[in-house]
């Protein structure tokens, strides 16, 4: 994909004493009384700053924090604690500023935070007239948040459609490398792992990549609607019964183009939902109708993993069971530790892949991770994002 970087703008001295506007993903957790109790996202957002500010630019920063009522201010919704943090990383103060859409008052060489951009009237709707007005700041657009790829928003797409230059930021440049890599040329056998508790919300993903993959890995609520659509018992498992034809069809998709969705050959299960519940592997054979499936057993584990480490490429999203009870963590641990030792490039996206990435300890052997959850899928689902198209479109002229 064709976009103009933001980092080939600065190697070639065309930032220096412009107004540079960077679209940040900060949108950090906080406690009740508004601490940030994750600062990731900021720490992530410093490199593409910094670099703004090593070449002289006037930088504005700005994300939208919470779920805001658009023109109604309240503490919560503010920036505040992230400007203060933003300002410890870098060293420099960094003022916050409201009301920002009218004018920007900042300095070659300094930073300004904007307040929360959905606090402004028209944003989540893209509204032209806010979207020139966020331009109207700028000699230079920069997109640097993934996380918000895939939403058609005024400080995501509008701004870009009317700012003199729209460039990708290091973040956003990352992403599209990886998806890239990943997706549009991988090196095969491209292996997907699809895992969460509903099929329904992953139907259309495993639809498109069933057309595309060498091997998809279901696990999790999903992989039980894929043993019931092969005549498996479940118990009082987690699935979608309604769901069975779709799955039956994403089987044979993958078997007419001589590939496979590996069905589990042994579970653990438990007869209740708890942390300390008894775990007891089965085959997937011998489900009881009390029993409750919670990880895919040893068996599974190390076909899954056999098949991972003969992989050229991994796309993972999902974990294989309910990997926050240590009883029934092993399969999504096994799967990790593949992916990890594996000689293949993966990338990895999802909030509680994420954590099972932390959990582990394997975040320096994982190809890529992908910071943005929504977006992610909405790739992984074949579709073109908003970030994407308009900054693609924007380097064609």
């Amino acid at each position: 994909m064709n976009v103009i970087r933001f980092a080939d703008l600065v190697a070639r001295g065309q930032v220096s004493g412009k107004r540079v506007f960077i679209r940040a993903d900060l949108n950090v957790p906080q406690d009740d009384n508004g601490r940030i109790t994750e600062d990731t996202r900021i720490r992530a957002s410093v490199p593409c700053i910094q670099m703004a500010l090593k070449a002289g630019a006037a930088v504005m920063v700005t994300s939208h924090l919470g779920r805001p009522t658009e023109g109604e201010f309240k503490p919560e919704d503010s920036l505040a604690p992230v400007a203060a943090r933003l300002a410890e990383l870098l060293g420099r103060e960094v003022p916050l500023q409201s009301n920002w859409t009218d004018g920007v008052s900042v300095a070659p060489g300094d930073v300004v935070m904007l307040e929360n951009c959905r606090l402004n009237k028209g944003e989540k709707k893209n509204n032209e007239t806010l979207a020139r007005q966020m331009a109207a700041l700028c000699d230079i657009f920069v997109h640097d948040a993934f996380g918000t790829a895939h939403r058609a928003e005024a400080s995501t797409y509008g701004i870009a459609q009317f700012a003199p230059v729209a460039c990708a930021g290091p973040l956003l440049a990352a992403e599209i490398d990886a998806i890239g890599k990943a997706l549009a040329q991988p090196k095969r056998p491209l292996v997907a792992i699809v895992a969460g508790s509903k099929v329904s919300t992953k139907l259309t993903i495993l639809q498109s990549l069933a057309s595309r993959v060498d091997g998809l890995i279901v696990g999790g609520g999903i992989a039980n609607t894929f043993m019931l659509a092969v005549g498996l018992p479940i118990g009082k498992s987690l699935a979608e019964p309604d769901l069975l034809a779709d799955a039956k069809a994403v089987i044979a998709a993958m078997k007419a183009r001589g590939a496979e969705v590996p069905i589990p050959v042994d579970v653990v299960v438990a007869k209740e939902f708890k942390a300390e519940a008894v775990a007891t592997v089965k085959a997937a054979a011998d489900v009881e109708a009390d029993d409750l499936i919670l990880d895919i057993g040893p068996k599974t584990a190390q076909m899954l993993a056999e098949k991972l480490k003969s992989a050229g490429t991994v796309v993972w999203n999902g974990p294989m069971g309910v990997f926050e009870f240590d009883a029934f963590s092993k399969g999504t641990e096994t799967v990790a530790r593949a992916i990890a030792s594996s000689s293949a490039f993966s990338i990895a996206g999802g909030g509680d892949t994420l954590a099972a990435i932390a959990k582990y300890g394997i975040e320096k052997d994982v190809g890529y991770i992908s910071t943005g959850g929504g977006a992610f899928l909405e790739v992984l689902e074949g579709k073109t994002l908003p970030a994407f198209e308009i900054l693609a479109r924007r380097a064609a002229g």
